[in-house]
């Protein structure tokens, strides 16, 4: 039973997470596990961190290169299935095995994202045995038809161990700039889809300033620390309330040490930005989108807000910073509804699932 999860990504991101959880619960059941990666990049890093096995290959360039220099991994280490995620990692994947005569392909949609079947896809579908897992209903029902040829399509919802959550420990406040006894932390979870939606938390952080002097925002994830973000800052006047702290490996630290958790991010960043807060007990707040209603409950676990309306959602953070106690009774309810409704448990179970279909030889090309 050997998978191999391939990221031509050079920056950690929530994509990379869902493979490096899949990949370190295979290894805990007995399955062979490898991962391919850029060389020199925040993904080897952290995936070898883990004790997950790397083996970083440049997988820049023409698709057909790099499928000559992944397939000797393939040989290497017999590989059966491989993971990955868009469409040119699909092709360069079942290139691979077309070479190496071993192995399917299983790709994986992200989350709030459609399947896309263009030319890549379709040329690596006919070379290569491809399996699909969709981590929702939502996105199996948005996507096209699969391929004749395909293994077939799971669920796996993205999905947190919350009783891992529970030694981690806040980090001190005065490290990310919001000391003090009667300071209110937002921890903002970003990346670099979210410039749009940002702007909205700035202009509101501006309408909350003058009442709310001692409020403080910590941005962090993929693109937090960028110059773009502090000029912009700057032009509302809120510089001193605003921490830029890029991707941090103590990101659940900071986390936990927050009194509101405000999810910007989209797609697999949001996914865990939600999780993580949920689990840590963290009331959420985020713009009203279908993936934000899929993980938080409104007025339970979280308060979803109009998009775009910055007096709106100033009014009802407002509210919400006074109310410690209704903070932390949604923070108690986020809690329970991670632990009973997204497991990382049930995620794993589903990438076992396909990949048992995927390294079913009888339905290789060859």
């Amino acid at each position: 039973m050997r998978a191999l999860f391939l990221i031509e990504d050079s920056l950690w991101s929530g994509s990379a997470r869902v493979f490096a959880a899949a990949a370190r619960g295979l290894a805990a059941r007995g399955y062979q596990v490898t991962a391919v990666c850029q060389p020199e990049t925040a993904v080897e890093q952290r995936f070898a961190s883990l004790g997950i096995d790397v083996v970083p290959v440049d997988l820049t360039g023409y698709w057909r290169t790099a499928a000559r220099r992944l397939h000797h991994v393939l040989e290497d280490r017999f590989m059966e299935v491989i993971f990955v995620h868009g469409e040119r990692e699909a092709l360069v994947a079942a290139a691979a095995t077309r070479i190496a005569d071993r192995g399917a392909v299983v790709r994986r949609v992200k989350v709030g994202e459609t399947l896309t079947m263009h030319w890549r896809a379709k040329l690596g579908g006919r070379l290569a045995a491809t399996g699909f897992v969709f981590p929702s209903e939502q996105e199996l029902r948005a996507a096209p038809p699969l391929p004749p040829r395909a293994l077939g399509a799971v669920r796996a919802e993205v999905g947190v161990d919350v009783q891992s959550y529970e030694t981690v420990k806040p980090v001190q406040r005065g490290t990310i700039g919001a000391s003090g006894n009667d300071v209110r932390l937002i921890a903002c979870v970003y990346d670099p889809t979210a410039r749009g939606r940002i702007a909205t938390v700035f202009r509101t952080i501006g309408l909350l300033a003058p009442r709310h002097p001692d409020l403080r925002v910590a941005l962090l994830g993929p693109g937090s620390d960028d110059e773009g973000l502090r000029m912009h800052a700057a032009a509302l006047g809120i510089t001193p309330m605003i921490s830029y702290l890029g991707d941090r490996e103590d990101r659940l630290s900071i986390l936990r040490a927050a009194d509101l958790g405000w999810v910007v991010a989209s797609s697999d960043d949001a996914a865990y930005g939600f999780l993580d807060l949920m689990a840590l007990r963290v009331p959420v707040l985020a713009e009203r989108s279908d993936t934000a209603q899929r993980y938080v409950a409104d007025g339970i676990g979280g308060i979803l807000l109009p998009p775009g309306d910055a007096p709106t959602t100033a009014a009802m953070v407002t509210g919400f910073l006074g109310d410690e106690e209704r903070r932390v009774a949604m923070g108690a309810a986020a809690h329970n509804r991670v632990a009973r409704a997204f497991t990382e448990r049930a995620m794993i179970d589903a990438f076992a699932q396909v990949t048992e279909a995927a390294r079913d030889r009888s339905k290789w090309v060859t």
